[in-house]
């Protein structure tokens, strides 16, 4: 799927996961492979949720560009936040390179956007590190693991939403660098000897939770996400995107070209939101329906999931586990 794109070939028919898995969680067959996915034995399926499950906790969506979030994540996110989570958004670079005009134009226009999506998602705050776009590897990945273990204790983040450090021929720099950094910020964030000046400014160690990773390329996939409450949400976040975003304003570029042919889709209806909205709805989310099909969803996105042990499916008990199963009073 390229990145400015939403029809790809992430899915290539049916056959592709091997199946319904239906919502019974129960093991599928031998992992199948696509172009762009190779799904584990037995994935995490997280339905929609009612209530505040999450109440207090705290995600940040890391992303390089203005619409990596909201292409490959925007449904998770708002799912999430609908679930209670505070949330944040990080963009790592300018977006100098991906926009409207000059350099200065595009820049400005991108973060004009940026704060549409904040919107749109009901995130709370964007954090811009400022990088040069397609220039990450010019830049210290130490002082970029630096700001980010910053912002993870300041912020107090249990659950981060990125790109995949682990993804196949991934092409953009900006991509795998900020993957790579953010992976081993999640880890070091927790610890007590990284950057003790931190701690005498008033934070403390803290370990990240849960990673969500999404990818272009191929990608082990163990997390399926049903996203079919909030595809409304993950739609206007791809129209915040407006210099750089997939859908741009090619529905009232539709619905004019149908007019000049004495033709119309009436779900367009007559004003500019709309017919860009529905553009999406319509054309642009062929991988989110196919992929919901398959496990009895709407729509849903796919991830890699690394969190708690007991939260996959398939995992060995620990020795905790079996402490708390077997341990008994001391007489």
């Amino acid at each position: 799927m390229e990145r400015r794109k939403f029809i790809g070939s992430t899915l290539a028919g049916s056959t592709i996961l091997g199946g319904a898995l239906g919502l019974t969680g129960t093991k599928t067959a031998k992992a199948k492979q696509s172009n762009h996915m190779i799904l584990t034995d037995d994935p995490i399926i997280e339905r929609d949720v009612p209530g505040k499950p999450h109440e207090g906790k705290v995600l940040a969506a890391i992303q390089p560009h203005a619409d990596d979030i909201p292409i490959f994540a925007g449904g998770l996110v708002a799912k999430l936040i609908k679930e209670g989570y505070t949330g944040y958004l990080i963009n790592t670079t300018n977006d100098d390179h991906a926009g409207p005009g000059s350099v200065g134009e595009t820049c400005l226009a991108n973060e004009r956007d940026w704060d549409e999506v904040v919107k749109a998602l009901g995130l709370k705050k964007v954090f811009n590190l400022g990088y040069r776009n397609h220039r990450m590897e010019d830049i210290d990945i130490i002082e970029m693991k630096a700001r980010l273990i910053f912002l993870i204790r300041t912020l107090k983040v249990d659950t981060v939403i990125g790109y995949d450090p682990w993804g196949l021929y991934e092409e953009n720099p900006d991509h795998y660098v900020t993957a790579q950094a953010v992976e081993a910020a999640c880890w070091m964030a927790g610890g007590g000897k990284d950057y003790p000046e931190h701690f005498r400014a008033g934070l403390q160690p803290h370990s990240v939770r849960e990673k969500y990773y999404h990818a272009r390329g191929p990608q082990i996939i163990n997390c399926i996400v049903d996203i079919s409450s909030v595809i409304d949400k993950k739609i206007e976040s791809n129209i915040a995107n407006k210099a750089q975003g997939p859908a741009g304003n090619n529905g009232v570029n539709l619905r004019e070209r149908l007019k000049k042919e004495n033709k119309k889709l009436p779900v367009f209806g007559n004003d500019d939101h709309t017919a860009n909205f529905q553009y999406i709805k319509q054309f642009l989310l062929e991988d989110e329906k196919e992929l919901g099909k398959q496990f009895g969803f709407e729509y849903a996105e796919a991830f890699h999931y690394i969190g708690p042990r007991d939260k996959l499916r398939s995992y060995t008990p620990t020795m905790d586990d079996y402490i708390k199963n077997s341990a008994v009073p001391l007489r």
